[in-house]
């Protein structure tokens, strides 16, 4: 039970995270250093109004309302902030280059094409990037307090995440 780790992510990202898509999160280091695994998402008490300027953002707000069950949060403003939302498994990182040869190819010479290539439309050029997948949402967002980093979640609420998405 122990070994779960928690990542604090402001709205609207960390909604997109659990709910419209978004399989990377940008991060100006490495964080996660060595660990893969269950990661809980911590929907931060704050947004970050220069994101609702991301095609991402917009492009996943639109689909969601097409194509959500009724139970979904159809954007971040239904999604409770300052809680755990939901889990993803943090399955690689690794550097975005500047520009050019995409994110798996950071050994080689730059290409002639100087267009970026990223592992995801979510990665950032030149940013860290954590690979997200199989996001598994919250029935019952935990309230939880947020803090920088990539962090060790105490068994208690460890416990209370597992029971939720059947693990």
């Amino acid at each position: 039970m122990t070994g779960m780790r928690v990542l604090t992510v402001r709205q609207p990202w960390a909604w997109a995270i659990m709910h419209g898509g978004k399989d990377v999160e940008n991060r100006s280091r490495n964080l996660a250093g060595d660990y893969r695994g269950s990661v809980a998402i911590h929907a931060a008490k704050s947004v970050d109004m220069e994101a609702f300027r991301s095609p991402n953002i917009i492009g996943a707000i639109a689909l969601k309302r097409l194509f959500s069950r009724a139970s979904d949060p159809a954007t971040f403003k239904e999604s409770p902030r300052g809680r755990i939302i939901g889990v993803v498994d943090l399955v690689d990182v690794h550097h975005g280059p500047e520009f050019g040869g995409g994110c798996h190819q950071l050994g080689s010479p730059l290409p002639v094409n100087p267009n970026y290539d990223p592992c995801s439309a979510w990665g950032d050029a030149g940013a860290y990037h954590l690979v997200l997948s199989n996001p598994r949402p919250l029935t019952k967002p935990l309230e939880h307090r947020g803090a920088l980093g990539l962090r060790h979640l105490d068994e208690d609420t460890t416990a209370q995440i597992l029971a939720q998405i059947g693990a």
